[in-house]
């Protein structure tokens, strides 16, 4: 099945899309070079539900007013914990009285990363990437832009309702079952209606561009790409008509057809990775050219970018694919000869 985009008409700021019955989609500014995220309001009998919260900006407040006037929120249900998901939760709960619903592992992280707490401090974080051989003056410019996670999510509810794996939420007239995936999140929620033909992805399913899959120093072995993989695999039990809603790009059909161009997207940049590394040993920082074709200076950039090569340094070395040797402090990284094994 190809994919296919049944909505051409982009929400206006502050206004909403009525795009399966009692499903409305909003979209949200962001200060990115992604420059907006995708929200989802969901009829709750005479309420409303709302899927994810924008980033903590004045402006995005502001098209939260205009939206709820003359709407009542009852509940917020956030997928994951990142700024542009959960910035406003704290904010829409003082405003309207909506309660969180939250899987553990995402609002657990959350308030780690808000406090800086180690191995979730930006400390942490700088040694981590230092011993993947990032320079001094990009790690300097990391130091320097501080905790941009508090900056963007500047309060997190102090009580949640906690979202599991299966779960089954009643909005409205329709369930939503919760299916849990990982990789891009400790523990991202999606929601599917089995009766609407709907999938409310959040970060996992991106129609155009391809979802962030990072390592951390608070486990850095982790296969956090295998995990990734794992879960969007796992999606394609759902039919292949389902009705997508992403949380940037737009609604789409296709899944399946998605799943594999994702599929195929990895499996290319390891294979770039491999080939490189089939000479002499390198970084993660001396490959960030290789994986992504241009130079990474923007901090906020380099966190991702660097996040994202260790993630798949680990998906092939896990794989044995690749081994690690550390010298100096620097971990690099060596193709393994297939013929030897």
């Amino acid at each position: 099945m190809q994919i296919s985009y049944p909505y051409e008409n982009l929400p206006a700021s502050g206004a909403t899309v009525a795009i399966a019955p009692g499903v409305h989609w909003l979209r949200m500014p962001l200060p990115f070079a992604l420059d907006h995220i995708n929200l989802w309001l969901l009829e709750d009998g005479e309420s409303f539900t709302a899927i994810d919260t924008g980033i903590a900006r004045d402006e995005v407040k502001d098209a939260w007013k205009s939206v709820l006037a003359g709407r009542h929120l009852v509940r917020q249900i956030v997928t994951h914990f990142h700024p542009d998901h959960l910035g406003l939760a704290a904010w829409l709960e003082i405003e309207t009285g909506a309660a969180l619903w939250m899987t553990q592992g995402e609002y657990l992280t959350a308030h780690l990363i808000a406090e800086g707490v180690a191995p979730f401090s930006i400390a942490a974080m700088l040694v981590f990437f230092h011993q993947h051989g990032l320079d001094e003056a990009r790690l300097t410019a990391l130091e320097k832009r501080g905790n941009a996670y508090r900056r963007n999510v500047p309060a997190i509810p102090s009580t949640f309702n906690r979202l599991a794996a299966g779960d089954t939420v009643a909005i409205g007239k329709h369930d939503w079952r919760v299916i849990v995936g990982h990789g891009h999140a400790p523990e991202h929620a999606s929601l599917y209606c089995a009766e609407l033909g709907v999938l409310i992805a959040g970060d996992m399913l991106l129609p155009r561009i391809t979802t962030n899959v990072s390592a951390y120093a608070v486990n850095p072995l982790l296969d956090t790409l295998g995990l990734f993989l794992g879960s969007i695999t796992r999606l394609t039990e759902l039919p292949e008509d389902t009705l997508v809603l992403p949380s940037h790009g737009r609604p789409f059909r296709g899944l399946h057809t998605r799943v594999a161009e994702l599929q195929a997207h990895h499996a290319a940049r390891c294979a770039d990775l491999l080939a490189a590394c089939s000479d002499r040993p390198h970084s993660a920082a001396e490959l960030l050219p290789v994986l992504f074709g241009r130079p990474i200076d923007d901090p906020h950039q380099t966190m991702f970018a660097m996040g994202e090569a260790i993630a798949h340094l680990n998906h092939l070395e896990n794989q044995r694919r690749l081994e690690r040797t550390t010298e100096s402090g620097i971990i690099r990284y060596a193709a393994i000869n297939e013929a030897l094994h």
